[in-house]
């Protein structure tokens, strides 16, 4: 059995919002796939700020 994720707060309910999964399965997602999830919103965000600059002459 895997522990809690050690997470601050602040940290957790950010997280829990950006995922949009509820806190309590955040902290007891495998860290793996939250990793992973983390890697995707860092992916989209780049993207979105790619796209904005582009469009801006």
């Amino acid at each position: 059995m895997s522990q809690p994720l050690q997470l601050s707060a602040e940290t957790a309910v950010k997280l829990a919002k950006e995922l949009n999964v509820p806190l309590e399965h955040l902290m007891h997602m495998p860290k793996h796939i939250l990793l992973q999830k983390i890697a995707e919103l860092a992916k989209n965000a780049a993207s979105d700020n790619e796209d904005k600059g582009a469009s801006t002459p």
